[in-house]
């Protein structure tokens, strides 16, 4: 199966903040709008990144508009609407007008559990790193959302 995604910057943030942006190239392709990576550049590049294979893409001229979100996820949104891609966010409202408009979604714990699904972590260590992302990244997670994600890997 052929995943294709496009990021916003906080999986592009929050995965480094625990040295997981490895996990990114488990999709067989990774977009990053150019507004994002812009976005990403302002705040200092992660390391890593330069590591990652993507491909740098403009969004459309229809972009999605919803005042709550900022220019790189309404990029984001709008190359994953055009391009039938799935999304990844750690922003809320960003998921919310997402799963509205019938988009695929998910966060930084979503990634690691796809790390998992496609062998690149055993569940010890997935479990780990979705744990590391609630104690160690700059981004809110609750336990609940955590401990959800790992319980997916049992599925």
């Amino acid at each position: 199966m052929t995943v294709a995604a496009v990021s916003d910057a906080g999986p592009l943030i929050h995965l480094a903040e625990i040295d997981s942006l490895e996990l990114l190239a488990t999709f067989d392709t990774l977009l990053v709008p150019e507004t994002v990576y812009g976005e990403v550049e302002a705040g200092g590049v992660p390391d890593g990144v330069s590591n990652l294979s993507y491909e740098l893409v403009k969004a459309g001229e229809n972009e999605i508009a919803f005042d709550e979100l900022d220019a790189g996820e309404r990029a984001a949104l709008t190359v994953a609407k055009e391009r039938a891609v799935v999304l990844l966010t750690d922003d809320l409202a960003a998921r919310d007008v997402a799963s509205d408009a019938g988009i695929e979604v998910h966060g930084s714990v979503g990634v690691i559990a796809f790390g998992y699904s496609r062998g690149l972590l055993d569940k010890d260590e997935a479990a780990s790193r979705m744990r590391a992302l609630q104690r160690e990244m700059s981004l809110f997670v609750t336990e609940a959302v955590v401990e959800h994600g790992i319980q997916m890997l049992d599925r």
